[in-house]
């Protein structure tokens, strides 16, 4: 049975259901899958996202400067040079994976995802490593944009299961638990709090006009990767980590409630496995999940 079934009347899922007829799961182990390696369809047509509320503004495109007073732009880690990723975010960390114990006594005081046994729940054992390291022969360029393709339509769908419940009344930031807060910087320079459905909707759009931007991500014959590719890979690695973060401490209740917590780990074990291969965000910035990600290097799940 599709996993897209076993969700089917929970947020979006059967409007996803209709348009994915090929019944293909929200995340799968890559290697169960024979799919040839290509990134030629639309994450946008394959996976629709919410559409924005009413008073919200347009989602410009970003490389275009003319646009950017009426819009914001998805912030980064550290204040930036550059006006187009500058940003801030709020954050102080009072536990770490040390706290976790096998006796669970100190469970009352950790999120459900450092629980057990939801902590050491995946789909598979080993590590992803190898999966995440490029094939003999392959272009390096080409390998890392079909990851990010892939990573980025499972990520989406997984929000599109709860999305129904980010709403800006039980959200009203971006959180990833009570000491980190993600700000939006707007088209003045100013960061501002959006809520959540907010904040992440901005960033799929800004995700999806990347990845469809034959300049950026080219995908026909003799397309040339440009000299700024690795640094557009960070910046949506480091957006998609927050929606993770936001989503496992806010909704990973949802995600067990579903029974897709082996995976969710084991897909955000994947997308880890793939931000350290080819070092795609420093480990500050890993912070608000540092201790989730700590326990499964001890799992041997991320290596």
């Amino acid at each position: 049975m599709s996993f897209l079934n076993t969700i089917r009347g929970f947020g979006r899922s059967s409007k996803k259901t209709k348009n994915n007829g090929d019944g293909q799961p929200l995340y799968s182990h890559p290697n169960s899958s024979d799919s040839p390696l290509r990134r030629t369809q639309s994450p946008t047509k394959s996976i629709p996202i919410k559409q924005q509320r009413n008073n919200q503004v347009s989602f410009p495109n970003p490389e275009s400067p003319s646009k950017r007073s009426r819009s914001g732009q998805p912030s980064s880690h550290h204040q930036s040079r550059s006006p187009r990723r500058s940003g801030r975010h709020t954050h102080q960390s009072n536990y770490s994976s040390n706290s976790i114990n096998n006796n669970g006594n100190n469970d009352h005081e950790l999120p459900l995802f450092l629980c057990e046994p939801f902590i050491k729940t995946a789909l598979v054992k080993g590590s992803f490593k190898t999966i995440v390291q490029p094939p003999k022969y392959v272009d390096y360029g080409e390998w890392l944009a079909l990851n990010i393709f892939e990573l980025f339509n499972n990520l989406n769908q997984f929000y599109g299961v709860i999305s129904d419940y980010v709403t800006p009344e039980a959200y009203p930031t971006m959180n990833a638990g009570p000491h980190t807060n993600y700000l939006w910087v707007d088209g003045n320079g100013q960061t501002v709090n959006l809520p959540a459905c907010q904040y992440i909707e901005y960033v799929i759009t800004w995700i999806s006009n990347k990845i469809n931007d034959q300049s950026v991500f080219p995908t026909k014959t003799g397309g040339v990767f440009p000299p700024n590719f690795m640094k557009d890979c960070k910046n949506i690695s480091r957006q998609m980590f927050r929606i993770f973060a936001h989503l496992y401490h806010n909704h990973f209740d949802k995600i067990v409630h579903l029974s897709l917590e082996a995976h969710f780990n084991s897909f955000f074990a994947h997308f880890i496995c793939l931000v350290k291969e080819y070092n795609l965000m420093d480990r500050s910035e890993l912070e608000p999940l540092l201790p989730l990600i700590e326990n499964f290097e001890q799992q041997g799940k991320i290596i």
